[in-house]
């Protein structure tokens, strides 16, 4: 089996048919654009393929895996975004027409994006989650100073569901670039996909609520589907290798983590994924006093105000200015470089033995899993589910032993029950300091600190 390389595709998205003329004026469905003119006179409604039934949606509420409810299809918003030689990037077209989308023609271009081809971008925009596919055509236009820039996207309350509709929307802004101002096909699909935003009981007009965290373990339950592409997981331990049990401790510990990368940036959004993916645990009674962990997805400039507030986030950037801004994130990973401006967080930084035998297992488990999809046609649990497994496995395991020791009489951590949780009772001293005071277990740690005689 031959492993893919981090800048090999995370989708493998078949080639859709050419863009044909319309027989007819189409109209500006949904009224006026930001910047764009009038509708024209309506055309035919198109075509669409029937649409193969989905497998329901499992969402997972922070702290805690369990079957919740069936999640159904809600997308609360369709927009397109275009580059402006003389204005910039602006929104030209939405629906619905009064939805707030301040920000979104920044979330859905990123910074750099006119030095490649396609990209495709997760952003987060208020409680709702967006996927917005981009493509740069060159023209020639000296208006249009010799290319054009468009992306398309949506808006849901879950991001979970985003990927079901990347291929749509990666031919549908092949087909804005191709025929600007013809939107009677997006029009379409928001009238069959768009979402009746209900308030929860006693709480009024609020929105609902965001999940966040992947449905996971098809193989556990087969009604769940995995929200990733093939190939997410085992691209995020090819690239971080050993530093992905650094990021484990710092996503369990729920600090910011901000990637940065120059674009495409969708694989950079698949990073953030992953690193949410580390700190799951099952066990009840773990996460409620400790702030949730919420994938930003992508971020720019225009959401620092936002991020401000946040004590615990997961995202990424192409904007450089933000490793000045050490006041906005914990931890700042540039590249495979993964590092952080706290001091009595740098301890966490050193790779240490029992680090180094769980990525051994990991690996063990990973050639396992694909010499066993070999010999065995039947067997159909993929690496992604090993990965979330893995390390759900690993945290059950050490909390399970803090809140044995916490409900004992003694309430004292050794260094024999640091071996049994997989840690190193020296090297990840630190850690689990940090840890006990994260989630306000009560417990008595007697291992020696080595630097002190």
């Amino acid at each position: 089996m031959v492993e893919q390389g981090d800048a090999a595709p995370l989708l493998r998205w078949a080639e859709g048919p050419a863009v044909s003329l319309p027989q007819a004026p189409e109209p500006q469905a949904g009224g006026w654009g930001r910047g764009g003119g009038r509708a024209r006179p309506a055309a035919e409604p198109p075509r669409r393929e029937p649409e193969e039934p989905a497998a329901p949606e499992v969402l997972l509420q922070p702290g805690r895996l369990e079957l919740g409810d069936v999640e159904e299809d809600q997308v609360v918003a369709v927009f397109v975004v275009t580059f402006d030689p003389r204005s910039g990037n602006m929104v030209e077209w939405c629906l619905p027409q009064d939805i707030d989308l301040e920000g979104v023609e920044f979330k859905s271009m990123a910074s750099g994006s006119h030095k490649i081809q396609s990209d495709f971008i997760y952003f987060r925009k208020g409680p709702f989650f967006g996927l917005a596919c981009f493509a740069n055509m060159p023209v020639e236009s000296e208006l249009e100073r010799g290319a054009r820039m468009k992306s398309v996207g949506i808006l849901s309350p879950s991001y979970t569901l985003l990927y079901r509709y990347m291929h749509f929307l990666e031919n549908q802004v092949r087909h804005q670039l191709e025929m600007p101002g013809h939107y009677s096909h997006l029009a379409a699909f928001y009238e069959d996909k768009k979402g009746v935003l209900h308030a929860g009981p006693g709480r009024g007009s609020s929105l609902p609520p965001v999940y966040w965290l992947p449905s996971i373990h098809r193989y556990m339950y087969p009604e769940m589907k995995i929200t990733h592409p093939a190939g997410c997981m085992s691209q995020f331990i090819k690239f971080f290798g050993e530093q992905i049990l650094i990021l484990w401790k710092f996503a369990l510990l729920r600090k910011r983590i901000l990637i940065f990368s120059p674009p495409p940036v969708g694989v950079v959004c698949y990073r953030v994924y992953c690193c949410c993916c580390l700190a799951n645990v099952s066990l009840p009674g773990i996460g409620g006093t400790i702030p949730e962990s919420k994938p930003f997805f992508y971020v720019n400039v225009a959401d620092i105000e936002s991020l401000e507030v946040e004590v615990s986030y997961v995202a990424c950037t192409t904007e450089k200015i933000f490793e000045e801004k050490r006041e906005l994130y914990d931890v700042y990973v540039d590249n495979q470089n993964v590092k952080t401006h706290h001091d009595h967080l740098q301890p966490l930084l050193k790779i240490n033995s029992a680090d180094r035998e769980k990525y051994r297992r990991l690996n063990e488990q990973r050639q396992m899993l694909l010499y066993s999809q070999e010999v065995e046609e039947d067997y159909n649990p993929c690496e992604e589910d090993l990965f979330v497994l893995f390390f759900l496995e690993q945290n059950n395991r050490i909390f399970q032993t803090l809140l044995e020791v916490s409900a004992s009489q003694d309430k004292t951590l050794t260094a024999e029950h640091a071996r049994g949780m997989g840690l190193d009772p020296q090297g990840d001293r630190s850690f689990l300091l940090d840890l006990l005071e994260a989630y306000g277990i009560d417990v008595m740690l007697v291992i020696d600190n080595p630097c002190c005689p």
